[in-house]
């Protein structure tokens, strides 16, 4: 967790071919300029190995953050809006052209997805605010990746970290959110899968999701035992047990119960085209049921602490149903220990070894690491029930169909369109000169195009228009 979003590339273009201005002539320039350190700073960052890329997705934000003032003053001119108070005359010599390459629709395997070609202002302006959010998403997995290092952070920068994520969740919530809202001014869908309205609303549902599943995480023990099990340079083992704080156990069920219905409304988006990535189909599909399984998880604890223990275990079990690694009743519970119980290990330790890399990792959503937490709570609630105080265990069906209703933790956050400052835009009133235009020095080729793999054939660009 989160999902590991690749950033797209783009061709090279010149606004000048497409837009002039009679009152801010130089407008178009900057735009070219300003998309030029962008294209490049995306295909720079596409061959950095993907243990290093973290490192470097300040400056993708910083190019994006530079880039975006520019588009929206384009936007302004063609709309007849003001900006920063000033009024734009932006007058179109033809249709603009871009290409973008899709990273969230299915591709073959051993290749590249194609570079979709689309047209419209509105096309790019889509693409560059996707990639700002992915970018967010991505800075948020790598604050949380920090929980994981082989030296354990402490609590107060375990709450750092944690509340780092979430406030980046956020900000890719508000951009998603305000691609959404933007969208229902369409007469069409675009081409490319990435920025349809249908994605962009699961996007943005998803983020909303991941930032309400964290909200417990910071007052959750129990991964935090997990992550120091899997730390191999840990000792503390030797000198002291577990010690497991109380929580809020039916509070925090109720937010992964919101967290869980968010990725299910993502789940249902996401559905409604067959053309979408199966890796985000299959991490939306494991969030929802992580949230789903930590909230039996937490009403077991929740029991567990009023002595019903019978009923905490009845919860972990149906926690396990929930996670998809096992079957209920005690005869399905037997037969666990077979080929299931092989596979869920090895792909425990192949998650490991991800977090270990710091490649790959997550992409199951934290699943594997809620299904290790059920283990062991289960393994000792059974344990104690079995020598101890002996209750009964009740079916787990009942108390799945009884569950809370979630709650809400955040509300959606506006996101704020970036203006051009008013000095900014006194200096481009003065004429262009050619020669200052950047389109960036990245070759624009077609290579990435023709790697492909033995067999396949070469894909053709889609094109489409749209407002």
């Amino acid at each position: 967790m989160p999902f590991p979003f690749a950033l797209p590339t783009t061709s090279s273009i010149s606004f000048t071919d497409y837009f002039s201005s009679s009152t801010h002539p130089s407008l178009p320039n900057c735009a070219t300029t300003a998309r030029g350190v962008v294209r490049d700073v995306l295909k720079r960052h596409k061959r950095i190995p993907p243990s290093s890329q973290a490192s470097n997705l300040a400056t993708v934000l910083s190019a994006l953050n530079d880039y975006i003032p520019y588009l929206f003053a384009l936007d302004a001119g063609l709309s007849g809006a003001a900006c920063a108070g000033e009024e734009i005359d932006l007058v179109l010599v033809k249709e603009l052209e871009v290409e973008w390459r899709s990273t969230l629709s299915t591709s073959i395997p051993g290749r590249e997805p194609a570079r979709i070609k689309l047209k419209s202002l509105e096309s790019e302006l889509c693409f560059v605010l996707s990639t700002l959010a992915y970018v967010y998403s991505l800075q948020a997995r790598a604050q949380l990746h920090t929980l994981y290092n082989a030296t354990l952070p402490s609590p107060e920068q375990r709450a750092i970290a944690i509340g780092a994520a979430m406030k980046l969740f956020l900000d890719a919530n508000s951009v998603h959110t305000y691609l959404v809202n933007r969208s229902g001014q369409w007469h069409s869908q675009p081409a490319a899968i990435d920025i349809s309205a249908s994605v962009m609303g699961a996007l943005a549902e998803l983020t909303m999701a991941e930032a309400t599943l964290i909200t417990v995480l910071k007052d959750d023990p129990y991964p935090a035992v997990v992550i120091e099990d899997r730390n191999k340079d840990s000792k503390d083992w030797m000198f002291r047990g577990v010690e497991i704080p109380k929580v809020r156990a039916h509070l925090f069920a109720r937010l992964c119960l919101a967290s869980s219905e968010h990725a299910a409304k993502a789940q249902a988006m996401l559905g409604q085209s067959s053309k979408v990535s199966d890796d985000l189909i299959k991490y939306v599909d494991d969030l929802r049921r992580t949230a789903k399984g930590k909230a039996c998880r937490f009403l077991a604890c929740d029991s567990e602490a009023g002595g019903k223990t019978g009923e905490g275990i009845a919860w972990l079990r149906g926690a396990k149903k929930e996670l998809g690694f096992t079957s209920l009743g005690a005869d399905q519970q037997k037969k666990s220990f077979g080929f299931s119980k092989l596979k869920k290990d090895f792909q425990e330790k192949k998650e490991d070894r991800k977090i270990e890399k710091g490649e790959g990792w997550g992409t199951d959503a934290g699943k594997f690491e809620e299904g290790r937490i059920v283990d062991m709570l289960l393994k000792k609630w059974e344990k104690q029930n079995d020598t101890v105080g002996i209750q009964l265990v009740p079916p787990s069906e009942p108390l799945l169909a009884s569950m809370p209703s979630g709650r809400e933790y955040h509300s959606a956050k506006m996101w704020i369109v970036p203006a051009l400052d008013e000095v900014s835009l006194v200096r481009m009133r003065a004429p262009p000169d050619p020669s200052d235009a950047f389109e960036g020095e990245e070759e624009d080729s077609t290579d990435e195009d023709q790697r492909t793999a033995p067999g396949a054939f070469h894909a053709h660009s889609a094109s489409t228009s749209y407002y």
